[in-house]
């Protein structure tokens, strides 16, 4: 089932790895969606980390995954797969995309579809699934945080950073969040999270001080490698260190590995592109219930830093890896 669709469409392409130059439009023909999956008529298009990482050839997809980049995007819906239900012709949703999001049309499994949210726009809707997702599965369900703990956030003024801190200050968590500049501090700090400016103190040493000695429950890390013995310093007993970006590397040098042991720390990794349709399902299941009615009451609305329109997608990439954005870089789509 589907509405009269245009035969064809525009969508970003890879023409092969490299910088954002290679990020090129190209007409394809519109996709149908197959069994269980949806139409999305995309408006707003998401731009992430892991696309650019993609675009460079570092971000390899997933078996069966669109190569077109593109993690979420908001619209209106086009067509229906066989087995579909629950959803009608023209609702305005978002979506965890399986890539594809640079595009006019995309395709998305139904359970990673929700509702945008009562009174935002489809360029703030596009900005939430990857980020919403990804934080709520690391943070609130890998890492079981809960009011009253104390979580440190590494890159703090990025989409994943926003996004947490915002949920943070929602369900009573107290947060740290690392930063480069004052001008990053500061919107840390309007979010909610007490900001370290990395590049004036070691973070382990403020997080020390300020816990009185104590250290964090939680740690959301997207560095990786370069951070993971400080990251065990600041870590307290029992505590969890979160891995979900390696912008400092993948290999941790000189571990001590006593230190893991003697805090009983927890260690986790997880990315969310390789997971299952039915595990992304039930991420987005938890966000409806938990999450959903925070965004209707105008709670914990994602930051924009800039809107690019979709042939322009490179210059976006450019914005994102010149890291002087604070939120999330979203691309506008025409039809």
């Amino acid at each position: 089932m589907h509405a009269t669709l245009p035969s064809t469409m525009a969508e970003i392409q890879i023409s092969a790895p490299g910088g954002p130059e290679v990020l090129q439009p190209r007409s394809v023909p519109t996709p149908h969606p197959g069994p269980g999956e949806l139409l999305i008529r995309v408006e707003a298009a998401g731009v992430n980390r892991p696309d650019v990482l993609q675009r460079a050839g570092h971000y390899p997809i997933p078996p069966g995954a669109s190569p077109i980049p593109g993690l979420e995007v908001a619209g209106t819906i086009a067509a229906f797969g066989e087995g579909v239900d629950g959803f009608t012709f023209g609702d305005a949703v978002c979506a965890l995309t399986n890539g594809g999001g640079y595009a006019q049309y995309c395709v998305a499994p139904a359970g990673q579809v929700l509702p945008i949210p009562r009174g935002l726009t489809s360029q703030q809707a596009a900005a939430m699934p990857e980020t919403f997702f990804t934080v709520w599965a690391n943070l609130f369900d890998m890492g079981q945080v809960s009011k009253g703990d104390t979580v440190l956030i590494h890159g703090g003024t990025s989409g994943i950073g926003t996004t947490a801190l915002m949920l943070c200050r929602e369900f009573g968590i107290r947060t740290f969040a690392t930063a480069g500049s004052a001008e990053k501090c500061k919107a840390i700090r309007e979010l909610g999270g007490e900001p370290i400016n990395y590049r004036a103190t070691p973070f382990a040493d403020v997080v020390l001080e300020r816990t009185n000695g104590r250290g964090v429950d939680v740690i959301l890390d997207i560095m990786g490698g370069s951070y993971f013995n400080d990251n065990l310093r600041a870590l307290g007993q029992d505590g969890r260190l979160l891995l979900i970006g390696f912008l400092g590397g993948t290999v941790a040098p000189q571990v001590n590995l006593a230190s893991i042991a003697h805090k009983r720390a927890h260690i986790t990794g997880s990315t969310m592109r390789p997971r299952t349709a039915s595990e992304k399902a039930a991420i987005a299941t938890s966000l409806r219930t938990h999450v959903w009615p925070v965004l209707d009451e105008g709670r914990c609305l994602p930051l924009i830093h800039a809107v690019y329109p979709l042939e322009r997608a490179a210059d976006a990439h450019r914005a994102m890896e010149d890291g002087q954005h604070i939120g999330k870089i979203v691309l506008e789509v025409s039809h």
